[in-house]
């Protein structure tokens, strides 16, 4: 497919939405850690461990319209799903297993961790990583249809 074809269409679009949501969630993650200084928990590293190559991966498949990104970065958005799924589940207490934290400061289970109005960030991954996955499916769709 030629550069010119996918820019102009809805395909280019996807992958343009599923990179500028990465994009927004590693800065967010890297905001929070780096310059509010908040120490991620155990459970948030590993989502940024998933969402953080989907910024660079999906960054790159922008920049080269290349639309079958989706076999490499839908993995990586289920997995980091999964994980903030669970992570979720702690944070609403349904799952009854303590979030473990890093390092020093407020764990990301307690009041003062949330965005937006109280929006826990977890919650906010989980949003991110769901958000993600459904970009991909739909360029996959568009991709082999």
């Amino acid at each position: 497919m030629a550069v010119k074809e996918i820019r102009g269409s809805r395909t280019w679009l996807l992958l343009l939405l599923a990179w500028a949501v990465a994009l927004i969630s590693t800065l967010g993650a890297l905001f929070i850690g780096e310059i509010m200084g908040q120490a991620p928990c155990v459970l948030c590293w590993f989502q940024r461990a998933f969402m953080f190559p989907l910024a660079i991966v999906l960054g790159i498949a922008a920049l080269r319209s290349d639309a079958d990104i989706w076999r490499y970065a839908l993995p990586l958005s289920l997995a980091g799903g999964l994980i903030a799924a669970y992570h979720t589940l702690q944070y609403f207490e349904i799952i009854p297993a303590p979030i473990v934290q890093c390092g020093v400061g407020p764990s990301c289970g307690g009041a003062g961790m949330t965005i937006l109005g109280g929006v826990p960030l977890p919650l906010l991954a989980l949003g991110s990583f769901a958000a993600i996955a459904l970009l991909l499916l739909l360029l996959r769709k568009r991709v082999q249809s």
